[in-house]
């Protein structure tokens, strides 16, 4: 491919693209479809390239790349395809990263579970936060490290050899056959990361699960970025922002939101931190309780990232494994939480829980005070010795708003962590970043969290911290007015479709505070068999889903999302938040999110509309 007839594309693309490219989480949703994602983009992108076609209505119909920006994006896509396309590769081969050090622990996972070595070779210095002894110890991965001149030197390795450059122009690569996997690093943008040679092309879909996971994608903003230096618009301009004032800014919002005791600690999303709630809290184990057994417990019909992300965290680490935790539906949490916790303390194991309040997608909340007895509950091992009390994660982003970690509140006696997803109400959609905090009796282990998101590169970056800082202050109120325009929906649909069962808050649960601004729909459904009767619901569960987004295109969207400045958002968890769960645990069930900023009479006309057509 002629380079500079590439790079003119590239420039007219950047110049004409659609502003929701760089300024939200997804694009195009009403064309979205997951399975193709970023098959399907770059497939249309390098026919508009064939013909030449950057016009801005062509590309606003390109379809969505991947899914939020944890696992790609339209701009990282053009990034990937610019790089791919330059050095000969194959787009699948280039993969950017927000993170300077996750690329290289997604090559060490994948070594770990095909037990192959590895020598990560690298000129200069290693990015900052790569500790080799923390990543051996708690990760289990097992490598070489060696400081090199030059690429072109390295000799040929039984094993894996990967080879990490740090330097300004991040898409210059100097391919050679005895390195495996080139890592460029740049302080201000993230990685780009090269899978060199048909050999190691197995390796793809591992690392890109890594970053769906684990990490994200290069932000848009910083691959706007890459591709200016890449088509030589402009150098890194390495201008002081406001990071400092900002931080302060999100770190004050998020103690007057929570209530909480310490320090919050800022992720570039919310399953970054989750990663390094995990990691942490195994690092914590090794040092304080060695040779036991690690217990997360885990509800099976949770978000699919977490309940994937914990397994995936399992898998690698052999004194830990993932334990079931029932938690809505027929199930009770404090009925649950006790069965577990008993199991654990006679096996002497260590207990860490991870649970949404309210529980998605049923939206339910357990009763707090006995929730807090059976958390505080004293008990002891086979041998008669007092068991390890548990760690309950909370995943508050269904109810951010809501004081579970001060001295004077529920869980304030409990070790409790509480963690958000930024692309939820923090950010309104605007940007990807996670939070958590503690109480005051978690200190120890927050500061192994921050150790582990500072090693995985995992911070909230400068524009991310931005957002936050405008976003944060007006998180409540959102919350409040969203919150009544659900409320006014659904009491609307009981009106409408009275046979329809809604899950959602009580009128005395959102008293307390727990005023979330989603409910999941079971519509009525009929046929003479199970099978029918689910086959019939499930059909009808599109029907509304398509009406709304047709009816009200500007608005009603398919998308898991959540929390959003403006629209409705429509899904179906099975489908979606619940991919990797296992069969027998999804809910095929329409789960809707509303916003305080929509036009809810449209909402209910369409609604009535469905009623009288089925």
């Amino acid at each position: 491919m002629e380079a500079s007839k590439l790079l003119n594309f590239i420039k007219d693309v950047l110049k004409n693209m659609p502003t929701g490219w760089l300024s939200i989480t997804t694009h195009r949703l009403d064309i979205y479809e997951e399975k193709l994602a970023k098959t399907q983009f770059l497939e249309q992108l390098e026919n508009l390239f064939k013909t030449n076609n950057s016009e801005p209505s062509a590309l606003n119909e390109l379809p969505t790349a991947y899914d939020y920006i944890r696992l790609g994006h339209p701009l990282s896509c053009l990034l990937e395809w610019g790089i791919a396309n330059l050095n000969n590769l194959k787009a699948d081969n280039v993969i950017s990263f927000s993170s300077k050090t996750t690329p290289i622990l997604a090559i060490l996972r994948k070594n770990l579970l095909t037990n192959k070595s590895t020598q990560i070779l690298y000129t200069g210095t290693l990015p900052v936060f790569f500790d080799a002894d923390l990543v051996k110890r708690v990760y289990g991965y097992n490598f070489e490290l060696k400081q090199v001149d030059n690429p072109s030197s390295i000799s040929e390795f039984n094993g894996t050899t990967v080879f990490i450059s740090k330097q300004e122009d991040i898409h210059n690569f100097k391919l050679t056959p005895n390195v495996d996997f080139f890592i460029n690093v740049n302080d201000n943008l993230g990685s780009i990361l090269v899978v060199n040679g048909e050999k190691n092309e197995a390796y793809i879909s591992e690392i890109q699960h890594v970053r769906r996971r684990e990490t994200i994608a290069m932000t848009p903003a910083n691959c706007l970025e890459a591709l200016r230096i890449l088509t030589n618009q402009t150098a890194f301009d390495n201008k002081k922002s406001n990071v400092e004032t900002n931080k302060v800014s999100v770190l004050n919002s998020i103690h007057e939101i929570t209530n909480a005791a310490t320090k919050a600690l800022v992720g570039s999303s919310g399953l970054s931190i989750q990663y390094a709630i995990m990691m942490g809290l195994i690092d914590h184990a090794q040092e304080n309780h060695k040779g036991k057994s690690i217990k997360f417990v885990v509800p099976p019909n949770c978000y699919g990232g977490t309940n994937d992300q914990a397994r995936r965290v399992a898998a690698c680490i052999s004194n830990v494994e993932v334990v079931d935790l029932p938690v809505d539906g027929d199930h009770n949490m404090v009925e649950s939480i006790e069965i577990v916790l008993a199991k654990i303390a006679n096996e002497d194991a260590i207990p860490y829980i991870i649970a949404e309040i309210p529980t998605n997608p049923r939206v339910e909340v357990p009763d707090l005070n006995k929730l807090r007895d059976v958390l505080s509950k004293t008990r002891v091992t086979a041998s008669g010795e007092t068991a390890i009390d548990p760690v309950f994660i909370l995943d508050q982003t269904f109810c951010p708003n809501v004081h579970f970690l001060g001295e004077d509140d529920i869980l304030s006696s409990v070790r409790t962590i509480s963690y958000a997803s930024g692309s939820k109400f923090p950010s309104g959609g605007m940007c990807t970043a996670g939070y958590c905090v503690g109480n005051k009796k978690t200190e120890d282990l927050m500061e192994k969290i921050e150790l582990h998101l500072n090693l995985c590169d995992n911070e909230a970056t400068n524009l991310q911290y931005e957002i936050l800082a405008n976003q944060l202050p007006s998180m409540n109120k959102r919350i409040h007015d969203a919150y009544k325009n659900t409320r006014e929906f659904v009491n609307f649909i009981k009106k409408t479709l009275p046979t329809a069962k809604i899950n959602f808050v009580s009128e005395e649960l959102a008293e307390q505070g727990f005023t979330p601004s989603v409910f999941s729909l079971d519509l009525p459904t009929k046929g003479s068999t199970d099978e029918a009767r689910e086959t019939y619901k499930r059909e009808l569960n599109l029907k509304l889903i398509n009406l709304m987004i047709t009816q009200i295109p500007n608005e009603s969207k398919y998308c898991v999302s959540y929390g959003q400045l403006k629209g409705c958002y429509w899904t179906i968890p099975a489908t979606s938040t619940q991919g990797t769960t296992k069969e027998g645990d999804k809910d095929y069930i329409a789960r809707v999110a509303l916003s305080s900023n929509m036009d809810l009479d449209m909402h209910k006309k369409v609604f009535s509309d469905f009623v009288e057509s089925i």
